[in-house]
């Protein structure tokens, strides 16, 4: 009977931590989507609202003016142009990166070479490197190979990222030998080995990889900032921070808009820039959550 008592009190217990965890998650969760919901807001609200005292969280009156102006704005280059740059280096970096990583991880996983070990070694050591550290050789590489000026100067500086090569390292461990030996038993050749076994098996990872490079690149403004003097080049997070520090290029690109007005084309351009980090990240959420789950288990 007191076996019975002492187990009715431990459910009792874990029901209660169970409910106490997910008020604290609630809680949790509200408190982060208040600035998605703050930036919604600002991007939504009139002129009038935006320089009201004291500030009000909620838009009134809700209204498009502010995305009009930022697309029909009289600028020297179009905004459309920083958006197809945007989207053309970030899709082109994603895929680049992928490829990239999964065919290192497959080389460093299942097949032996001289240095091997060494090589990755130091790509494990250069996780430990923080980017500023490493902006002057990337400068003095992009500056010595000539692509300065031009849009593949936003491209190759990224495309080898360390903690990707990693990641997919990782998970290539987990794919039997003796799978990928009666492959081979069958006739099937390297690439088919990679591209029929390695990266169904490593999709997963491959999803996680893409979201990573993703949430690199889409707001990235060093390229714009430091390899490039041609406008139509640059990309959409450096036009928008030259609109909120007030410098670079917001007189050429805002144009006549006076900074009244530039005030809700930075919350509108702040919102598109966001938008997509949302999106990609719910499309593939369940993918990065197996990657986690997964990458530890040998």
């Amino acid at each position: 009977m007191q076996a019975i008592l002492s187990g009715f009190r431990r459910i009792r217990k874990t029901e209660r931590f169970l409910w106490f965890n997910l008020l604290f998650l609630i809680i949790l969760g509200l408190a982060m989507f208040v600035p998605i919901l703050f930036t919604v807001n600002q991007a939504f609200k009139p002129i009038e609202e935006l320089f009201l005292l004291p500030p009000t969280f909620f838009a009134h009156h809700p209204t498009w003016f502010n995305f009009k102006s930022l697309l029909l704005s009289d600028s020297l280059i179009p905004f459309s142009r920083y958006v197809t740059n945007t989207v053309l280096v970030t899709a082109v970096n994603v895929f680049g990166v992928i490829m990239i990583s999964a065919m290192a991880a497959y080389a460093f996983s299942k097949r032996t070479f001289p240095g091997g070990r060494a090589l990755f070694s130091f790509i494990i050591v250069s996780l430990m490197f923080d980017p500023g550290q490493v902006l002057i050789p990337r400068y003095l590489v992009v500056a010595h190979t000539g692509i300065m000026d031009t849009y593949l100067a936003h491209i190759l500086p990224f495309l080898p990222m360390p903690v990707c090569v990693f990641l997919m390292k990782q998970f290539v461990d987990q794919i039997p030998n003796a799978l990928m030996d009666a492959a081979k038993i069958d006739g099937a050749k390297e690439w088919m080995l990679f591209t029929r076994i390695v990266v169904p098996m490593c999709m997963p990872a491959i999803a996680t990889v893409g979201i990573l490079t993703f949430q690199t690149v889409w707001p990235e403004t060093e390229s714009s900032r430091l390899f490039t003097q041609i406008e139509s080049q640059r990309l959409l997070n450096f036009y928008v921070s030259s609109l909120v520090n007030g410098s670079g290029t917001t007189s050429a690109s805002v144009g006549s808009v006076n900074s009244v007005a530039g005030t809700g084309i930075q919350a509108a351009s702040a919102l598109i820039v966001f938008v997509p980090f949302v999106i990609v990240f719910l499309a593939f959420q369940r993918k990065v959550l197996q990657t986690m789950a997964n990458s530890g288990i040998k």
